[in-house]
């Protein structure tokens, strides 16, 4: 039974000692999410395809020398070639013996067709002509494919980390996947590879999460809103962090808080995952109350 002392937030939150890997780490959600680990203790290793991005990202946000955590660069990294993913995670593998948690936020937007025309003559042209084939096979191989053959490529180093290793035994390593409010509603908002293809990471996850209980590896998925990105913001500044100011938020009519997501926000979300063992196949919402205005499965 829990002592009183037990439910303090540095016990119930900190991932002190923890290795965590994070793809498309420099940037957006991927980097909140190594912020909110480093500070509370981990090392963390993010990667991408851009290497001076990671390496900026790292320079400018490692927490403080209190917390013990750091924020590594490693790459780059093509999450959508496998050879790439075998180099990063041999790479992992001769800096570590292990990992504790996987964060596959790496992801693109795709193409963007508004079907908001009613002659359908008109709707063909506008889809038709708006996107192709190549784009969507390009959305589904990073968000989706890319998932799949990131978390395999994996495995080994996750399940290494579940032994009893002093100060966090018992543990059970864990995989995040960063799927999306998209993949959950039913409109495209223009977006139909996008949102389809969040749709089956979704989907994914829960497959992974009940395939992956016989390695004892958990996996859940976070399923943001509009959060401060390259993809929302279509831009970053000097030290790798977007804004989007309240009026584009509101302008959608659809987010409930008015607002976009604060980091620190996503970043509770990121530490609930990686230290509540009793979740698993889970997809979490963070979207400021959008799926209540906008209907989702």
């Amino acid at each position: 039974m829990a002592e009183t002392h037990q439910f303090d937030v540095s016990k119930l939150f900190s991932v002190r000692d923890f290795v965590a890997v994070i793809t498309g780490g420099g940037t957006g959600i991927g980097l909140m999410a190594a912020q909110a680990l480093s500070a509370n203790g981990a090392k963390v290793y993010i990667t991408g395809r851009r290497t001076e991005v990671l390496e900026n990202a790292a320079r400018s946000h490692q927490p403080g020398n209190a917390s013990g955590g750091r924020i590594i660069p490693v790459g780059p990294c093509d999450v959508t070639d496998k050879n790439d993913l075998e180099r990063l995670a041999t790479e992992i593998g001769r800096r570590e013996r292990f990992i504790h948690l996987l964060v596959c936020n790496a992801g693109i937007a795709g193409p963007k067709a508004e079907p908001d025309v009613a002659e359908a003559t008109d709707l063909k042209t506008r889809l038709w002509e708006n996107e192709d084939l190549a784009d969507w096979r390009a959305n589904f191989d990073t968000n989706v494919t890319a998932v799949y053959f990131t978390t395999v490529a994996f495995l080994p180093l996750l399940q290494a980390g579940i032994r009893p290793r002093g100060p966090l035994e018992p543990y059970s390593s864990s995989v995040i996947t960063i799927s999306s409010m998209s993949g959950i509603m039913r409109r495209s908002q223009g977006h139909f590879s996008y949102n389809t293809a969040k749709g089956a990471t979704v989907q994914l996850t829960k497959l992974m999460s009940s395939e992956f209980l016989k390695a004892s590896i958990r996996v859940n998925s976070i399923a943001p809103g509009y959060f401060p990105s390259e993809m929302t913001a279509k831009s970053s500044d000097e030290r790798q962090k977007s804004y989007v100011p309240p009026e584009k938020i509101q302008d959608t009519g659809h987010v409930p808080l008015m607002r976009a997501g604060r980091e620190e926000e996503m970043g509770m979300t990121v530490l609930y995952l990686a230290k509540n063992q009793y979740v698993n196949g889970e997809i979490i919402a963070v979207d400021g109350g959008t799926l209540n205005v906008l209907a989702g499965r």
